[in-house]
């Protein structure tokens, strides 16, 4: 169980600014000023994918589940005549139990492309995916420690800011826009509008290399982006890669450019990369530049593999884990944070920086399928607890959906979105600066 609370106040030391001298306890040792009341459950010696039953408490207007717990009427903490707290209930096993993915590492569902499923998760049946339930534990334990030592304790911020933002682009399409878009507009009759694109991909500016006007949207917002090249052209399994080639001049001078103006350049892990060290070794080093982070092609995280074979190519980050079906928290948590190595039961070397939102997401057929003006009221809940809890907001926006010839209205939206964090004051960083963060916090 030390594996356990070990990794969860990893985390919890990276958001708040905690008393040098901190006494916390996994377990009633009767000395030290925190002392958490640790689960009787026998859940972790198995290899069960999820708890049984939930208990759920409600903590300063929000009814939190607790997994490892059973219910009861006590307050979520007391202190006792010598001034220790104690906490009543289990919150780091509940957090564990989140933010390492357990359910999807020991979980058999998969979907066509070997990732776990929404429907699957304990976010999908309890309905917490716009939750950040474990900002919500860290907060219970903040107060405990603002008890037992009598002051203050206060969030770490970015730069002074309340919140971060981290504008990534997959680069998945920069040659089809005059087939994906044009012959569909042909076969209604808008023959104007495939000529149009057939015509600008035939003088090699076709509509969706467009990486200027990206470019060109981040310098707006005085922000820098963070894009991921998809190294592979070659379809898998019936499935496409990209449709541009990463070694012609072309797409290596705008890699240059974008890398020369201070955007972040990482690897888009293709089809298959996920479970193969090799293939993804290959693929980083054919984008010939500094590469950090990935992020992998479909979001094909695998729960068993990918983490190993990350390791191995020594990436310092990814940033695959978002349900692609859902916005929200996929592993309940809104900060970066460190992967969990089942097989070695270790914490990983490798950051998970979550992905919170897709533009994908938000119109596909099968997922929410939402009109422009349902966007911005649906999202926001989910923003607001992002800045409530000083973290981070991760988003995915399509080169291709900064063109009027994918998603409806989608560079609108873009613009729409990232006025109002904006507005609130947010921090742009490039992916690997917001994990950067966290590294210079470490070492404080």
């Amino acid at each position: 169980m030390n594996i356990l609370f070990d990794y969860v106040l990893f985390h919890f030391r990276q958001v708040y600014h905690l008393p040098a001298d901190l006494e916390i306890s996994y377990g009633l040792d009767g000395h030290s000023r925190i002392q958490i009341t640790p689960t009787t459950s026998t859940f972790f010696e198995r290899q069960q994918a999820q708890p049984v039953q939930v208990f759920w408490k409600e903590w300063r207007g929000t009814n939190l589940p607790l997994f490892f717990d059973e219910a009861t009427d006590q307050h979520w903490f007391n202190q006792n005549a010598q001034g220790q707290v104690i906490v009543q209930y289990d919150v780091i096993a509940s957090a564990f139990y989140l933010l390492s993915g357990w359910q999807e590492y020991y979980g058999k569902d998969r979907d066509q492309y070997g990732r776990f499923p929404f429907k699957a998760s304990l976010q999908a049946r309890h309905r917490f995916i716009t939750k950040p339930l474990i900002n919500y534990y860290f907060d219970v334990l903040k107060e405990s420690l603002e008890t037992a030592y009598g002051q203050k304790i206060e969030a770490k911020l970015w730069d002074g800011k309340p919140f971060a933002t981290c504008l990534t682009h997959d680069i998945d399409y920069c040659q089809t826009a005059w087939k994906v878009a044009g012959k569909p507009a042909m076969q209604k009759g808008n023959i104007g509008l495939f000529l149009k694109l057939y015509l600008q991909h035939r003088k090699g500016q076709d509509a969706w290399f467009n990486l200027p006007q990206v470019e060109h949207e981040l310098q707006a917002l005085n922000a820098k982006g963070t894009f991921f090249f998809l190294p592979e052209k070659a379809p898998y399994q019936g499935h496409p890669n990209a449709d541009y080639d990463i070694s012609t001049p072309i797409i290596q001078g705008e890699i240059k450019r974008l890398a020369s103006r201070g955007h972040e350049i990482a690897l888009h892990g293709s089809h298959g990369s996920g479970g193969k060290t090799q293939q993804l070794q290959k693929e980083q080093d054919n984008i010939h530049a500094e590469v950090k982070g990935n992020r992998f092609h479909y979001l094909r995280f695998d729960p068993i593999k990918s983490l190993e074979v990350m390791e191995e190519t020594g990436l310092q980050y990814d940033s695959s884990l978002g349900f692609p079906e859902r916005f929200g928290f996929r592993n309940s948590y809104c900060h970066p944070f460190r992967l969990f190595n089942f097989k070695e039961r270790r914490m990983s070397s490798v950051w998970e920086l979550p992905l919170n939102l897709m533009d994908i997401t938000l119109n596909h057929s099968n997922y929410l399928q939402l009109k422009p003006e349902e966007v911005m009221p649906a999202i926001t809940p989910m923003l607001q607890e992002i800045e409530k809890f000083h973290g981070v907001f991760t988003l995915l926006w399509h080169n291709e959906n900064f063109t009027p010839y994918a998603l409806p209205q989608g560079l609108e939206l873009f613009r729409e979105i990232t006025q109002y964090v904006q507005e609130r004051g947010t921090q742009f960083l490039t992916a690997q600066e917001a994990i950067s963060a966290k590294f210079s916090i470490d070492k404080s």
